[in-house]
């Protein structure tokens, strides 16, 4: 995949003046020991990362842990300290005025928490309000702002005022007004933060569907995890200006870096985060048109009671190996088989195939052009939700030296 964004050694320290706040978090000081001896805050503590094209890129933390201030160095709104943030061929944090300035309108836009909406105008040109910045002309701005507003269900909303929508419609027009840039970045503040819980949730169900067919570059930004596993394709888990782990929701839950990210991830509820692909096994499987006797080879082979049916490799039937040997071996399988068997998409989470897995017989999973990929039984999906997260890795000494030189930008791999 091609890196979008790249921010290496960012550093942003609020009140130093003088560089006494640098000079004592270079030497390894803690942010709330750089605090109490000079006053000066630590917003980010020498973060390194890459932001993929296409990527959803969760950045979470609690309040205080810098990640807000992190989103807004990304759009030149906070200068840093030190370090660099790459958009493509711009350093956002070096650049001249001008050339930011063509970064916001060209390639960068921004979704606030609180809406931000002008209460004066109508929806349409709230929407159309960044185009109008742009110099770009009414008709063309108008058509523009009501095809964003078709995306987020409200194009026919598009002549009424922000106080005759609800609070979910009123994010719903900040988001809308955010793709009608056509940004290749969207940084995203705490969006959903203050909608009621019911609607959060509809709102993040939106953002995945839009982000499947417009595969925007979103760097999101919350305090709430089980926001952050639903939506991160990847995640950063901020604390004391710094990153903690970064890694899929899978991979943070399964081994956490720490016992700081572990006491996080304790109480998540995994099926939410795990897919079926994250735990399915191979499976054993003959053709349609083959016989009892061929599929209690294949049965052999993979030491297991069952084998699927296959047509052009999409299931048909399953065959169980009690009914392959009580028919004469050369009995076609799809005499013996048991038509339309249990079947779950492979990027299913766990929670969404809870009834299908209550037959009790292994669910063949299946790609999107619905051909067999691979078996998830009951008892995958129960070891799974029981699992407990890795314990982290002992740390081990390290010199004053090795402890205090400047983190390695880290790959968009981790």
């Amino acid at each position: 995949m091609t890196v979008k964004l790249t921010a290496k050694n960012i550093s942003k320290l609020f009140n130093d003046d003088s560089g006494e706040g640098a000079r004592r978090l270079a030497a390894g000081e803690s942010k709330e020991e750089i605090f109490k001896a000079t006053g000066v805050t630590v917003g980010i503590d020498n973060v390194s990362f890459d932001v993929q094209e296409g990527e959803i890129f969760v950045i979470m933390g609690l309040s205080g842990s810098g990640k807000s201030t992190i989103v807004r160095t990304l759009n030149g709104l906070i200068p840093p300290t030190s370090g660099s943030i790459m958009i493509d061929d711009v350093d956002v944090a070096n650049c001249s005025k001008e050339a930011l300035r063509d970064v916001r309108r060209q390639k960068i836009t921004m979704v606030f928490q609180h809406f931000a909406l002008f209460p004066h105008k109508t929806i349409i040109d709230n929407v159309a309000f960044g185009l109008k910045l742009k110099g770009v002309g009414k008709e063309e701005r108008h058509k523009q702002a009501l095809a964003s507003l078709a995306k987020v269900g409200l194009d026919a909303y598009a002549n009424s005022y922000p106080s005759q929508l609800s609070g979910g419609m009123q994010q719903r027009v900040g988001l809308a007004r955010g793709l009608a840039n056509d940004p290749e970045i969207l940084l995203m503040d705490e969006p959903f933060g203050a909608l009621d819980p019911l609607i959060r949730r509809e709102m993040q169900d939106e953002l995945i569907v839009l982000q499947k067919e417009l595969k925007k570059t979103i760097i999101f930004i919350t305090h709430d995890l089980n926001e952050a596993m639903i939506l991160g394709d990847r995640i950063a888990i901020m604390k004391d200006g710094a990153f903690v782990q970064v890694g899929t929701a899978q991979e943070i839950v399964s081994q956490p870096a720490d016992d700081y990210v572990r006491a996080f991830v304790s109480d998540i509820d995994r099926s939410r985060v795990f897919k079926v692909s994250d735990i399915s096994s191979d499976a054993a499987w003959v053709k349609v048109d083959a016989t009892a006797r061929d599929a209690l080879r294949v049965m052999d082979k993979a030491k297991t009671d069952l084998a699927y049916v296959v047509e052009r490799g999409v299931p048909v039937g399953l065959l169980m190996r009690s009914d392959a040997l009580e028919c004469p071996r050369d009995t076609p399988v799809r005499d013996v088989m048991f038509a339309e068997p249990p079947t779950v998409p492979e990027e299913a989470y766990l929670n969404e195939v809870y009834s299908a897995a209550q037959g009790g017989v292994p669910m063949a999973v299946t790609d999107d052009d619905g051909k067999l990929v691979g078996v998830v039984s009951q008892d995958q999906i129960f070891e799974q939700l029981a699992a407990e997260p890795e314990e982290p890795e002992a740390e081990t000494e390290e010199s004053d030296a090795e402890k205090n030189k400047p983190a390695a930008s880290q790959p968009a791999s981790e």
